[in-house]
């Protein structure tokens, strides 16, 4: 091998970086294992103590240190799956940004365009795609650059009556990118400024979508509001209590006509006032409050006073709401009020002393609205703002305005004072205060926020409000939440599953090839190290994918060496000498052509699985990436420098053992006068499995029909039918429960609200589903524990998520092409590469039957396996690698058939590909077997959640060694022209 010494070298410095980037990862695991014993158990004293050391210096190397906070950014991250935490896909709300721009436009084609993008909105297209599209359907003489739509003050100067559609596109494309830009930095300010430590947030593309991971955070709800707030700040006017009864006392009787009475009970009569029905105790203990035919006031509890109107209950708010919004109770309104804006305060709880029930009570306010709906002050003006604590001690947000906002706030405190009034501090459009102004008029722009808040609460108000507001709402329209012991238990089987099959991989190796089996597992050794290096060096996170991308990459490692050792022993059988033999091995025409080709469909297939997938499975596609190409480097040039020395030293080197010596040699199978069998069994196959389909259907996880699912461990073994019928019963729609790993887990499913997003909703789910299952577990346990993450947690939710409908359609489509684009772009390099397109369709047909096997299989056993068997994102991952792999053995036989057709082999045709199979066949099962060990190993130890992900490998990889042997070739042969045919025996001697 010419240039040794630069690969020795570079080999060598190779090895000292990676030990070099490793050495962070047990420096800062060292630290945090301090952290955990220090803090004991305790999360948040845990991020305090990590905080403290932060610019301490913890890690000297001799001539340089590093602090904390260096070595942290420096370190392997480990992902959701394996640290534990929350995960989250916001959508910002394009539809909002539009309507913005447009100045709440009321033009009736602008607004049926929003609303028919909303409906049409395929998968894969963005909403402003689909809002184009639905303009230009319904436009009729209408422009975008209408002065009612976007030629307005909001965008004078970038777009004007004058311009054309396309114009008006693309200034509003841009509008929308800064959207995001400004969402992106109001997030990350928000997420810094949280204490999570090692906090990711990306933007996804041009899709308005932005993901945000969080490592080792544990409050679900709290994360889930802070991350979707659009901390939308306003500062109203509001009427006072006896203002507006006499409206409310009109709303009651305007509704009487129309709303039916719930219960036949005697009516209230009609002079009776709100005063007296909300404070006369006779009735209240009657119930006719609560059952008279009063529409509106039996949804009171009592009566306000001051700023607020009435008290209600939370769950009434939405019909009172739509009671207020209707025109015609609108019209009640008195002319000097007909802009009242009715808007709730936060929920509070209050405890009766006798009873010890807990009452959830909202307060309902009338706001001093206006023709234009904008509130007299906004947060723009906030230039900072702390938590802190009011006069009586309890939690309150004090902010500082700027110098216009503080000239605004003195007016509208002036005002309060001389009028005897009040001001409500909406966020979000939830009062959060309405206090008086009993000292006059306030100047300085300092004002404060108080209510019935936590200090948890006031500390995340604070930071939403420095952040700023997002300029449009944000959704959740994915997240995933993993409990701490999850990640522990994750992290375990990855180790099992590494070790294990790393040690099978080298005993293998041993085994069959003797010394030279010695060598490849010294390269293997190498690129495992390579590999976490090269992960250490540019950050990248490592995943319970990401390890089993690793542990397959233990099978991939040993390919190349195997197809080099194979040929080796071919050369040594043929005659020639060791280091001839080894020469022609290594060279263009001997096995590196075949590793080449078969390398390149690897990184073609998981290149197109990384640009498709998201999250896990993009990391599970990386570590595959690096795999491939550190063991290229390592299989070819550090395996092939051991072998070179024993060349030097004459030492005796045979590729066997003296057991394996003559192991798949000497094989002379008819495999092309077989095809009509092997083709009427997978005709058999493929019809079976399309009925299949038809029949008993695939089993969607909820990547691809939206939904949200719950890993929930019980106190004890449960019933899953019977947990199941529970919860359909409480959610008023389907839950499915299937037994995940033990029969006290339970892996929960259902639609529920799944096309309405927000954080209420999410948060009403969980309740639903605690209120439901707490009859299983110790009266001791809150919703607080069942729900969020803490270290050490062994029952209720360990793992949590959502995919919206919106995303879920989007997966599918990026599934279905994801798996298309790679057998095309497979294909297409092997015409390329191999000249002729008869090659490109036996290998297409050889992985269309190998996608459609694995597909029935999963189709007819998936309601009888003990694990699941979902088509989700890790199962595209799994049909994607299968078809690289496929591809691989394929590539391998006909690389052979290509050197035989171009050499002096004697025969007819098929004689010719026969002997191609034959003598590749060592080579085929090899790689075949390596691969399905390693596999078994995954599949026993490497865990539940990958389960299913790693049995559609197992039986891709079987089937794809089958056939790449009894398919692709005879494809290849039946697809040659009688011609093409004719002229390939005429130069073979026939």
């Amino acid at each position: 091998m010419q240039n040794k010494g630069l690969v020795k070298f570079f080999a060598i410095l190779f090895a000292l970086v990676s030990i070099y980037s490793l050495s962070f990862t047990f420096v800062a695991n060292k630290v945090k294992e301090d952290a955990k014993n220090f803090s004991a158990g305790d999360p948040v004293k845990e991020i305090k103590y990590l905080d403290s050391i932060g610019k301490e210096n913890v890690f000297n190397l001799g001539f340089t240190e590093f602090t904390y906070n260096e070595v942290k950014d420096k370190q392997i991250n480990k992902g959701l799956d394996l640290e534990g935490g929350i995960n989250v896909i916001l959508q910002i709300s394009v539809k909002d940004v539009l309507k913005q721009l447009s100045n709440n436009s009321k033009n009736p084609v602008f607004n049926k365009a929003l609303e028919d993008a909303r409906l049409n909105q395929r998968g894969n297209q963005s909403y402003l795609d689909a809002f184009f599209e639905a303009f230009d359907a319904n436009k009729g003489t209408t422009k975008l650059a209408s002065p009612d739509i976007f030629a307005n003050r909001n965008l004078q100067g970038q777009i004007d009556f004058n311009m054309t559609d396309d114009q008006v596109k693309k200034v509003l494309v841009k509008k929308i990118d800064e959207s995001v830009e400004s969402a992106f930095g109001v997030l990350r300010s928000r997420i810094d400024k949280f204490g999570v430590t090692q906090p990711n947030i990306v933007k996804l593309g041009q899709t308005g979508r932005i993901l945000i991971e969080l490592p080792g955070a544990k409050d679900v709800d709290r994360i889930k509001k802070l991350v979707s707030s659009k901390a939308e700040l306003e500062f109203w006017e509001t009427y006072k209590a006896e203002e507006m009864m006499g409206f409310l006392q009109a709303a009651n009787e305007a509704l009487k006509a129309t709303v039916k009475s719930e219960e036949k009970v005697a009516a209230a009569k009609p002079a009776d006032s709100l005063t007296k029905l909300l404070t006369d105790d006779k009735a209240k203990d009657s119930g006719a409050v609560k059952k008279g035919n009063n529409p509106l006031f039996d949804k009171f509890i009592s009566q306000g006073g001051g700023p607020v109107l009435v008290i209600a209950s939370p769950k009434d708010t939405a019909i009172i709401n739509s009671y207020l919004r209707r025109p015609e109770i609108r019209n009640l309104l008195p002319a000097d009020k007909r802009y009242a804006k009715f808007a709730w305060g936060k929920p509070t709880v209050e405890v009766n002393e006798k009873t010890k029930k807990e009452t959830e009570t909202v307060e309902l306010y009338a706001l001093k609205g206006n023709r234009e709906n904008v509130a007299p002050m906004s947060g723009g003006v906030i230039v900072d703002a702390r938590d802190t604590f009011d006069q009586m001690g309890k939690p309150a947000v004090s902010m500082q305005m700027n110098g216009a906002g503080a000239r605004v706030w003195e007016e509208l405190t002036g005002r309060a004072f001389t009028q005897k009034s009040y001001i409500a501090i909406a966020l979000d459009n939830v009062v959060y205060s309405a206090p008086g102004v009993t000292s006059g008029p306030i100047s300085g722009g300092r004002s404060e926020i108080t209510g019935s808040f936590e200090v948890a609460e006031t500390k995340d108000l604070a930071n939403v409000l420095r952040a700023g507001k997002l300029p449009a709402a944000a959704e959740i329209i994915q997240s995933e939440v993993v409990g701490p012991s999850l990640g522990e238990i994750a992290i375990h089987a990855g180790l099992i599953s590494s070790i294990v099959g790393f040690l099978m991989v080298c005993l293998w190796m041993m085994f069959y090839y003797g010394r030279a089996g010695w060598y490849a597992n010294a390269a293997l050794i190498l690129n495992l190290l390579f590999l976490f290096g090269v992960m250490a060096s540019f950050g990248f996170v490592l995943t319970l994918p990401g390890i089993a991308g690793i542990v397959l990459t233990l099978g991939t490692a040993v390919d190349a060496n195997i197809i080099i050792y194979e040929r080796a022993k071919e050369e040594l059988r043929d005659g020639k000498t060791l280091g001839d033999a080894v020469v022609s091995s290594y060279g263009w025409k001997g096995a590196m052509r075949s590793i080449i080709d078969a390398n390149v469909t690897h990184v073609l297939t998981g290149t197109i699985l990384y640009v498709f997938g998201t999250g896990l499975v993009q990391g599970f596609a990386l570590t595959l990436l690096i795999g491939i190409v550190t063991s290229l480097f390592t299989s070819i040039f550090i395996a092939r420098i051991f072998i070179d020395r024993d060349i030097a030293n004459n030492r005796k080197l045979t590729f066997t053992t003296n057991l394996t010596k003559n192991w798949f040699t000497g094989f002379h199978f008819d495999f092309i006068g077989i095809k009509k069998w092997s083709y009427l069994f997978s005709t058999v196959v493929v019809i079976g499995s399309c009925i299949s389909f038809y029949v008993n259907g695939l089993d969607q996880g909820v990547d691809f029909v939206g939904g949200r699912t719950f890993q929930v461990k019980f106190e004890k073994p449960v019933e899953s039918t019977k947990v199941a019928e529970e919860l359909s019963a409480a959610f008023g729609t389907t839950v499915e429960a299937k037994v995940f790993g033990s029969d006290d887990q339970l892996k929960l499913t259902t639609k529920y609200k799944i096309q309405e997003e927000g954080v209420a909703v999410d948060k009403e789910v969980n309740e639903k589903l605690f209120a439901a299952l707490q009859k299983y577990y110790n009266p001791g346990l809150t919703y607080d524990k069942f729900i969020n993450l803490y270290d050490g947690k062994t029952v209720g939710v360990l793992q949590s998520s959502k995919v919206g409908a919106a995303i879920s359609a989007d997966i599918k489509t990026n599934s279905f092409w994801a798996v298309l684009g790679a057998m095309f772009v497979v294909c297409l390099y092997l015409v390329i590469s191999f000249r002729k397109w008869q090659y490109s369709l036996g290998a297409l047909a050889a992985v269309a039957h190998d996608v459609i096997f694995v597909l029935g299989v999963y189709s007819l056993l998936y309601k009888y396996m003990p694990f699941h068997m979902e088509m989700d994102q890790h199962f595209i991952a799994a049909i994607l690698t299968v078809i690289g792999y496929s591809m691989n053995d394929t590539v391998i036989v006909f690389d052979r058939i290509r050197e035989f057709l171009a050499g002096d082999k004697k025969g007819h045709f098929k004689d010719v590909v026969n002997a191609s199979i034959n003598t590749t066949l060592s080579r085929t099962l090899n790689t075949s077997l390596t691969m399905i060990m390693v596999l078994l190993i995954m599949f026993i130890f490497g865990g539940e959640s990958i389960r299913g992900f790693i049995f559609a490998m197992l039986i891709g990889i079987i089937i794809g060694t089958y056939s790449s042997l009894f398919i692709a070739t005879p494809v290849l042969v039946d697809s040659m022209s009688k011609k093409d045919v004719a002229d390939i025996e005429k130069r073979h001697g026939n």
